[in-house]
């Protein structure tokens, strides 16, 4: 593999996928959203409110700035304050007595502001030329690719796994064929040349890809100045460095460098959770050549399976929130109430978790969880081979990142519901399993843990009970959403069904909700809806201080039925907010 030119910005004119063309919405002149050619993107103080911290999407992941990850409680609504709307319906009588009923409107009959230029082809990258291949009218998401596609051929067999190569290299030719066929790639090596991990191929396959990236890496560090990003051909390559580590990701799917530097960054604090900081520098410090893939071995699987994930499309990473199971608020409060009353002194966390979404949260008063921290726990939950083995209970040794660098986790699982209790003390293994049967058992005896089941089975609601076709003639043009609440740091979407049925649909989804994002964010000043119009759909993206909203549609929907879906996605998650979204939690 010849080194690529590299240069530490994006080229214009290189080959990495560039985005439709997208409309900034029209004005509006009274008190709903007004959008301007000109202005700085707001400073936006989101807080949290449940144990998760805000944190920016958009930030730059080379800020070593220190940081607190513990912040006090808000209760702010997660929707806009944009001109009151009065609703005489509610999800349940007396729950949201005490919210304050605000939901923003958008106009958008006004004429289109481009906001990116003239631009009236899709991107050119083969992958994307793949994604985006023919249109189906009627559902042009749902199609299933003939064989000879390229990009069908390949995401099928993206996640197979590669052999190790032969002691003869009589197989390296093929398996270096193998390895350029991925979609998506990742690797970790030190400052030492020696490989750490990668998703695909052994140390002697990846050998020669890290000399490559070590010496143009090396070659900037040494012009004392940092190497962020760079392009070969169709690929992308992003390249985090945190001290003696290099994590490098490469793409041919259209991600953005912001996208993949924040899924480098999941993957920096999956070892950090393993191995800590404080030791891992040690280790360096004693000896710089240091191999960690022994300190690091067990944790594979974990890194494994969060590369997957982005592969796949993480709507978590992506909007960097979590996800809650519906439930009814006096539903969930029960379910507060239950972990309040069976919590022990040695608990610092608790968490009960059931089909990979938040139930419940108990938690010390002013102190909250980081986003990306939840969701390593989460992956070693639902992911680790030996968690998922250890039947009724693990008792684990496990660095927060973003909040305690020395913790022990507890899971205990319930068939489908786990329940994850955590200590700053090691010898609290049997008080926490005594508070974890006390508490199974109030869940049983009060009914919670079959209300639990029963939202599970349940699944996501559909979009068309969100934007049903009553609201308006053309509402079932709306097929998907991502809504972010930043005040509580979580999502809510609708069911992928019927529209996203297979997983090629459902990557397409995502890259198109990755560039609607993408967009959103590089905007600055007011002007914070965008509408975007290509062969296969139209979309809307919507951000305020308050909220950041992604629409899909058919391909063809007017901006106008756009706005009105959602104005009606709004003001369901209004009426729904302390069902889908956890405020508060359990506090001690």
């Amino acid at each position: 593999m010849a080194a690529p030119a590299a240069s530490d910005q994006p080229n214009k004119d290189d080959a990495s996928p560039r985005p439709p063309s997208f409309h900034a919405a029209g004005e509006r002149p009274t008190d709903a959203l007004k959008l301007t050619r000109r202005a700085s993107r707001p400073h936006l103080q989101s807080r949290p409110t449940t144990a998760i911290s805000g944190v920016q999407s958009d930030a730059k992941v080379n800020d070593t700035s220190p940081r607190s990850f513990s912040r006090s409680v808000s209760r702010q609504p997660s929707h806009a304050q944009i001109g009151r709307i009065v609703s005489g319906a509610a999800s349940e009588a007396g729950e949201t007595s005490s919210v304050v009923s605000y939901a923003p409107s958008i106009d958008l009959a006004g004429p289109a502001e481009s906001l990116l230029g003239e631009f009236s082809a899709l991107p050119t990258t083969p992958a994307w030329k793949s994604l985006s291949a023919q249109l189906e009218i009627e559902n042009p998401f749902d199609r299933i690719f003939d064989q000879e596609d390229l990009l069908s051929s390949r995401f099928s067999h993206e996640f197979e796994e590669i052999e190790d190569v032969k002691s003869d290299g009589s197989n390296e030719e093929l398996l270096r064929n193998e390895w350029s066929m991925k979609l998506k790639q990742f690797f970790i090596f030190s400052s030492s040349g020696k490989p750490i991990w990668s998703r695909h191929g052994d140390d002697q396959l990846i050998s020669g890809y890290i000399g490559v990236v070590q010496t143009i890496v090396s070659f900037y560090q040494g012009a004392k100045d940092e190497l962020r990003a760079f392009s070969a051909g169709d690929c992308r390559f992003v390249v985090v460095s945190k001290g003696h580590l290099h994590l490098v990701a490469i793409s041919k799917l259209g991600e953005s460098d912001s996208q993949l530097q924040n899924q480098l960054e999941s993957l920096y604090m999956q070892i950090l959770s393993t191995l800590t900081l404080p030791s891992m520098e040690r280790m360096f410090l004693n000896r710089p050549s240091t191999d960690l893939r022994r300190p690091l071995q067990g944790t594979e699987i974990l890194l494994d399976a969060l590369a997957d994930g982005f592969t796949r499309g993480s709507p978590s990473t992506l909007l960097s929130a979590l996800e809650c199971l519906k439930l009814r608020k006096s539903h969930r409060q029960i379910i507060n109430n239950s972990l309040l009353k069976a919590r022990t002194p040695s608990l610092l966390y608790g968490l009960i978790v059931a089909d990979s979404r938040l139930v419940s949260v108990v938690r010390p008063k002013k102190h909250s969880l980081h986003p990306g921290d939840l969701q390593l726990i989460f992956n070693m939950l639902f992911e680790a081979g030996s968690v998922k083995a250890g039947g009724g209970e693990n008792w684990i040794p496990l660095c927060l990142p973003g909040f305690n660098n020395t913790g022990y986790l507890y899971i205990g699982r319930h068939n489908e519901v786990a329940i994850i209790l955590i200590s700053a003390n090691k010898e609290a293994f049997f008080e926490l399993r005594e508070m974890r049967d006390a508490l199974v058992s109030q869940l049983e005896s009060n009914s919670a843990l079959a209300l639990i089941r029963s939202s599970m089975q349940s699944g996501r609601p559909s979009i068309s009970t969100i934007v049903p076709n009553n609201v308006t003639s053309n509402a079932s043009m709306v097929r998907h959403f991502l809504y972010k609440s930043r005040g509580n740091v979580q999502y809510v979407m609708p069911s992928y069904q019927p529209h996203f049925h297979s997983a090629v649909s459902r990557r397409r989804l995502m890259n198109l909700y990755g560039e609607l994002s993408k967009s959103l964010h590089e905007r600055t000043g007011k002007c914070k809806v965008i509408h975007w119009v290509g062969r296969e759909a139209s979309a809307l993206a919507w951000e305020t201080p308050m909220f950041e909203l992604l629409v899909v549609a058919k391909a063809g929907t007017s901006k106008e039925i756009l706005a009105r879906g959602a104005n009606r996605i709004v003001n369901w998650i209004r009426r729904e907010e302390e069902r889908v979204f956890i405020i508060g939690g359990a506090v001690f």
